[in-house]
Protein backbone atom coordinates (compact mmCIF):
# COMPACT_ATOMS: atom_id res chain seq x y z
CA UNK A 1 0.00 0.00 0.00
CA UNK A 2 1.17 3.81 -0.82
CA UNK A 3 2.06 5.97 1.87
CA UNK A 4 -0.67 7.94 3.32
CA UNK A 5 -1.36 11.49 0.91
CA UNK A 6 -0.99 14.89 2.44
CA UNK A 7 -2.77 17.22 0.00
CA UNK A 8 -6.26 16.87 -0.59
CA UNK A 9 -7.16 14.27 -4.15
CA UNK A 10 -9.51 14.21 -6.67
CA UNK A 11 -12.87 12.38 -5.89
CA UNK A 12 -13.52 9.05 -7.42
CA UNK A 13 -15.61 9.44 -10.67
CA UNK A 14 -18.57 7.41 -10.35
CA UNK A 15 -19.08 3.59 -11.11
CA UNK A 16 -18.30 3.01 -14.96
CA UNK A 17 -18.07 6.89 -15.92
CA UNK A 18 -14.26 7.17 -16.25
CA UNK A 19 -11.69 5.02 -17.46
CA UNK A 20 -9.21 6.89 -15.06
CA UNK A 21 -7.85 3.57 -13.34
CA UNK A 22 -7.73 5.82 -9.69
CA UNK A 23 -8.18 2.56 -7.36
CA UNK A 24 -5.16 0.96 -9.20
CA UNK A 25 -3.12 4.33 -8.98
CA UNK A 26 -4.04 4.60 -5.15
CA UNK A 27 -2.93 0.69 -4.37
CA UNK A 28 0.76 0.86 -6.66
CA UNK A 29 3.54 1.62 -3.77
CA UNK A 30 5.81 3.02 -6.52
CA UNK A 31 2.87 5.51 -8.68
CA UNK A 32 3.03 9.26 -9.83
CA UNK A 33 0.20 10.18 -7.54
CA UNK A 34 0.70 14.44 -8.51
CA UNK A 35 -1.61 13.81 -11.36
CA UNK A 36 -4.56 13.43 -8.32
CA UNK A 37 -3.88 17.00 -7.23
CA UNK A 38 -5.95 18.21 -10.02
CA UNK A 39 -9.22 18.16 -8.31
CA UNK A 40 -12.49 19.00 -9.59
CA UNK A 41 -12.11 22.66 -7.76
CA UNK A 42 -8.24 22.99 -9.32
CA UNK A 43 -9.51 21.85 -12.51
CA UNK A 44 -12.10 24.52 -12.71
CA UNK A 45 -9.63 27.10 -11.80
CA UNK A 46 -6.99 25.86 -14.29
CA UNK A 47 -9.32 25.63 -17.00
CA UNK A 48 -10.29 29.45 -16.31
CA UNK A 49 -6.48 30.68 -16.30
CA UNK A 50 -5.70 28.43 -19.49
CA UNK A 51 -8.95 30.41 -21.21
CA UNK A 52 -7.21 33.63 -20.10
CA UNK A 53 -4.01 32.74 -21.35
CA UNK A 54 -3.25 35.33 -23.86
CA UNK A 55 0.04 34.67 -24.92
CA UNK A 56 1.94 31.46 -27.31
CA UNK A 57 4.73 31.91 -24.52
CA UNK A 58 2.07 31.56 -21.75
CA UNK A 59 0.71 28.60 -23.33
CA UNK A 60 4.17 26.84 -23.73
CA UNK A 61 4.94 27.73 -20.18
CA UNK A 62 1.07 25.95 -19.03
CA UNK A 63 2.39 22.85 -20.92
CA UNK A 64 5.82 23.04 -18.76
CA UNK A 65 3.72 23.41 -15.09
CA UNK A 66 1.36 20.62 -16.27
CA UNK A 67 4.10 17.89 -16.93
CA UNK A 68 5.95 19.26 -13.95
CA UNK A 69 4.18 19.51 -11.36
CA UNK A 70 0.80 17.59 -12.16
CA UNK A 71 2.98 14.59 -14.83
CA UNK A 72 0.01 15.61 -17.75
CA UNK A 73 1.52 15.90 -21.20
CA UNK A 74 0.15 18.44 -23.19
CA UNK A 75 -0.14 18.07 -26.80
CA UNK A 76 -1.02 20.92 -29.66
CA UNK A 77 -0.61 19.71 -33.23
CA UNK A 78 -2.15 20.29 -36.51
CA UNK A 79 -5.19 17.73 -37.24
CA UNK A 80 -4.40 16.01 -40.63
CA UNK A 81 -6.88 18.25 -42.20
CA UNK A 82 -6.54 22.27 -43.03
CA UNK A 83 -6.44 24.43 -39.96
CA UNK A 84 -8.65 27.16 -40.21
CA UNK A 85 -10.42 27.33 -37.08
CA UNK A 86 -9.49 26.54 -33.73
CA UNK A 87 -10.99 23.00 -34.18
CA UNK A 88 -8.33 22.38 -36.73
CA UNK A 89 -5.82 21.38 -34.05
CA UNK A 90 -5.44 18.24 -32.21
CA UNK A 91 -5.09 18.98 -28.69
CA UNK A 92 -5.06 16.49 -26.38
CA UNK A 93 -3.49 14.89 -22.87
CA UNK A 94 -1.91 11.61 -22.99
CA UNK A 95 -3.49 9.10 -21.11
CA UNK A 96 -2.06 8.26 -18.20
CA UNK A 97 -3.76 6.19 -14.88
CA UNK A 98 -5.40 8.76 -12.88
CA UNK A 99 -6.16 11.36 -15.59
CA UNK A 100 -9.88 11.76 -15.70
CA UNK A 101 -12.04 11.31 -18.61
CA UNK A 102 -13.91 14.71 -17.91
CA UNK A 103 -10.17 16.35 -17.69
CA UNK A 104 -8.96 14.86 -20.92
CA UNK A 105 -11.88 17.00 -22.25
CA UNK A 106 -12.09 20.28 -20.51
CA UNK A 107 -8.79 21.19 -20.80
CA UNK A 108 -8.41 20.99 -24.42
CA UNK A 109 -11.93 22.40 -24.76
CA UNK A 110 -10.45 25.68 -22.58
CA UNK A 111 -7.23 25.48 -25.07
CA UNK A 112 -9.66 25.79 -28.22
CA UNK A 113 -11.54 28.77 -26.47
CA UNK A 114 -8.18 30.22 -25.87
CA UNK A 115 -7.02 29.72 -29.60
CA UNK A 116 -10.67 31.35 -30.55
CA UNK A 117 -9.73 34.54 -28.49
CA UNK A 118 -6.06 34.67 -29.72
CA UNK A 119 -5.79 33.79 -33.38
CA UNK A 120 -2.01 34.88 -32.78
CA UNK A 121 -1.60 32.34 -30.53
CA UNK A 122 -3.18 29.91 -33.03
CA UNK A 123 -0.25 31.47 -35.73
CA UNK A 124 2.54 31.30 -33.24
CA UNK A 125 1.99 27.35 -33.01
CA UNK A 126 1.41 26.98 -36.78
CA UNK A 127 4.82 28.60 -36.87
CA UNK A 128 6.12 26.56 -34.51
CA UNK A 129 5.28 23.27 -35.97
CA UNK A 130 6.60 25.04 -39.55
CA UNK A 131 3.57 25.15 -41.20
CA UNK A 132 3.76 28.53 -42.63
CA UNK A 133 7.32 28.22 -43.61
CA UNK A 134 10.86 30.12 -42.76
CA UNK A 135 10.41 33.69 -44.13
CA UNK A 136 6.45 33.58 -44.52
CA UNK A 137 5.02 37.27 -43.63
CA UNK A 138 3.28 36.19 -40.24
Amino acid sequence: MAEPISYPIRKECPPGACTCDRETLLESPDADLRVLKLTREEEKKLTSHIENISSHAGLKHLTVLLQAQLGITLQITRSAREVRTARGFAIELIERPGLCRKTRAAIPAAIRRCLEHHPEIAYAILDEQDLLGPGQPG
